[in-house]
């Protein structure tokens, strides 16, 4: 027998001009509010659907604190709210709020016995740096359009379990949309899961997000019997140099389709004890045992259907390894409840690159290969990069070539000098260089560095690559003056940063 969420109905004590102290601006008119574009898709869409905050109050808050004291400024726990999130949330500027209408902490963003709210990333964007939202006893929750990373489970600062996102514990319909959630590392370096439902947690939809450099990308159940979890739905995601649970699924139901997986090292879709997937159009590339049962004698299941098998290798079979390859065959049937349209396999990687992650102004695939933006009636809470006032007239970067030190997977030191701030390159680590080079010397006095929102360098420095010289340094990025300069090589050195660095364009400048 499922077991009711928990929702409690006292209300509201704190106060509006303790909202304003805490960082919080709230519009009594629901017309303005950037809520989410179109609808939940998925298993979000059923239940009685997720709608979040919708037609409730805006509220703008650009700390953790403003976002639990708008939560807790509520009327009751059930009164819907949009809260747009604009900057860097941390430990340093989120403490826990009481309230009647809310039950928050101070090491995380608390979403606890509440429903009906809506945290959406506006402007020049939000970023959950090393501090999670961790969501219980709650129903109709919509996170979108945020980036939330490097959240440990162990060393300093530690936050909710060490999971990006993490569900748990009577949990019922939550969205997850446009969202970017990474790490820098595995168990041994303090990380845990991105995205996490355990205990109860129920009807969710991850759509359109980035899930990258982290050992584990997420599990549907904490334990072998922890099997009340469920029907889950996740497509046109990114799954990037990730070790294993992509996901994980123990018992339960999870329809998995047009998502597009790199690098994965050890294991994808681990199904096991009891569940079933349902495995569609999916472009796997780089990676190894993509799909199976892993780790435990206790199966699982998949019906597989259109998906792409790019350089996959695939281990021999065991009593604890069951792989589904290197021919995967459907061993069950899954009958999916909701409507949706699939894209091609062979235009995933394409489609999703346009689309998945945060400050991608909410684009979506029309089914057919293509990104459409949203309802243009539906106000976009998105400003993909922030633009660096900088020098106007050609950018010399265009017609050079580029090269560097390290590239992460699935980037290019190309995109640095293509003009599209969609694209990027990311050094191997959180270090590293990338240059723009002529074939004749160009005369350079300024550079535009463009970073995608959300990225984390931290100093920095500008080098003539044919002499060594360090024309500028600095901690953080945008438009950059120097010395009047003629040189063939240009390179942008980042020598320190606090996440994985993107950076978007490296623009260069006669005046």
């Amino acid at each position: 027998m499922r077991r009711p969420v928990a929702i409690r109905l006292s209300a509201a004590t704190a106060t509006l001009a303790l909202a304003a102290a805490t960082g919080a601006t709230l519009s009594a008119a629901a017309s303005t509010a950037a809520a989410a574009a179109s609808g939940a898709t998925g298993y979000a869409s059923q239940n009685g659907g997720t709608t979040g905050g919708a037609g409730g109050q805006t509220v703008r808050a650009t700390t953790g604190t403003a976002i639990h004291q708008a939560l807790c400024s509520r009327a009751s726990s059930t009164t819907p709210i949009i809260i747009q999130v604009e900057g860097t949330i941390n430990h340093g500027n989120t403490s826990k709020v009481s309230g009647g209408s809310c039950s928050t902490a101070a090491d995380k963003i608390e979403l606890k016995q509440v429903s009906n709210v809506t945290i959406v990333g506006v402007g020049s964007g939000a970023v959950f740096d090393q501090l999670g939202i961790h969501i219980r006893e709650s129903s109709s929750i919509v996170i979108q359009n945020v980036t939330v990373r490097n959240v440990k489970k162990s060393g300093s600062p530690t936050s909710n379990g060490g999971d990006a996102i993490g569900m748990e514990s009577d949990v019922r319909n939550v969205w997850v949309d446009h969202a970017t959630l990474e790490a820098s590392g595995g168990e041994a370096e303090g990380f845990d899961g991105l995205f996490d439902m355990k205990d109860n947690t129920q009807y969710v939809t991850l759509s359109y997000s980035v899930l990258r450099n982290s050992g584990r990308g997420g599990l549907i159940g904490s334990s072998e019997t922890d099997r009340s979890n469920g029907y889950v739905t996740f497509h046109h995601n990114l799954y990037e140099n990730i070790d294993s649970r992509a996901p994980l699924l123990r018992g339960g139901i999870a329809h998995i389709y047009n998502n597009h997986y790199v690098n994965l090292t050890k294991s994808g879709i681990n199904s096991r004890a009891g569940a079933k997937a349902r495995v569609d159009n999916n472009y796997f590339e780089d990676s190894r045992d993509v799909l199976g049962t892993f780790y435990t004698d206790e199966a699982g299941s998949w019906q597989v259907n259109g998906n792409i098998f790019d350089n996959v290798t695939w281990s021999e079979r065991a009593a604890d390894n069951n792989p589904a390859g290197p021919n995967p065959q459907s061993n069950t049937s899954v009958s999916i409840p909701y409507s949706y349209a699939l894209d091609a396999a062979s235009c995933v990687p394409g489609i999703v690159s346009q689309t998945a992650g945060a400050n991608k102004g909410l684009r979506v695939s029309d089914g057919s290969c293509s990104a459409q933006s949203p309802d243009p009636t539906t106000p976009t809470p998105t400003d993909p990069t922030p633009t660096p006032t900088g020098p106007t007239g050609t950018n010399l970067s265009l017609t050079a070539g580029a090269d560097g030190s390290s590239k992460a997977s699935g980037t290019s030191y190309g995109n640095v000098r293509d003009g599209d701030v969609g694209t990027y390159w990311s050094p191997a680590g959180a270090t590293g260089s990338v240059s723009v080079k002529w074939d004749s010397a160009a005369t350079v006095s300024r550079a535009v560095v463009r970073e995608v929102a959300g990225s984390a360098v931290t100093a920095w420095k500008l080098v003539n690559a044919d002499t060594g010289a360090v024309l500028a340094s600095g901690s953080s990025t945008g438009a950059i003056s120097f010395p009047t300069t003629s040189l063939k090589k240009l390179t942008f050195q980042i020598t320190e940063a606090s996440g994985t660095p993107r950076i978007a364009e490296l623009e260069t400048y006669a005046g």
